[in-house]
């Protein structure tokens, strides 16, 4: 009898130490999801603080250049896809057409003194390059969240726990392969 309690009291033990286990791994895994959601939401914030300082820019070099409509719309078109994607990747790309479209929008005032000595352009200019800081910055930690949720998702015996619950592995946010490219600016009016 005695030696039965024992072994009933080592049973119930081990069922109590492995729930809490899997709650306590439940539980981390669910804090390490919200923490790449939480960096995400940095990403989106400062994309859209530059999404939303590109139509003054726009206007501003229109009012120098106004017959560079080409590359109002690629800016416009590429601020729109920006807004509009719906997923990291989506995000990712079109965030890389817009720096290509803002380069070349940023190249025309080389080509406009008056507009480069612009107080509002000058204003916009910075401002632009301290959400590019920004956008760096909440780059790298979103990449570290996802990096450290990847890997405890991974792990053994964590894995078995994120299958169980469904948790699966989240995207980087990584730069196309095209955008390491320097835009090419061309101000000769050929169009080519």
């Amino acid at each position: 009898m005695k030696n039965s309690l024992i072994v009933l009291v080592v049973v119930v033990g081990i069922i109590i130490g492995l729930v809490g286990y899997v709650f306590g791994m439940y539980n981390s895994i669910v804090a390490a999801e919200e923490n790449v959601n939480s960096m995400w939401s940095q990403i989106d914030t400062q994309l859209q603080r530059r999404a939303d300082l590109i139509p003054n820019l726009v206007e501003t070099v229109k009012g120098y250049a106004a017959h560079e409509q080409a590359v109002f719309d690629s800016v416009n078109e590429a601020r729109t896809k920006l807004l509009s994607a719906g997923s990291v990747a989506d995000a990712a790309q079109a965030n890389e057409e817009l720096n290509s479209a803002l380069g070349r929008l940023l190249a025309i005032s080389e080509a406009y003194p008056e507009l480069k000595a612009d107080a509002n352009f000058r204003a916009l200019q910075d401002e632009l390059a301290g959400t590019e800081n920004r956008i760096a910055v909440a780059r790298r930690d979103y990449n570290n969240a996802v990096q450290s949720y990847n890997t405890k998702i991974r792990r053994f015996p964590a894995s078995i726990i994120a299958g169980m619950f469904g948790f699966e592995q989240k995207q980087y946010f990584q730069a196309e392969d095209g955008a390491r490219e320097v835009p090419k600016v061309d101000f000769s009016g050929s169009g080519k």
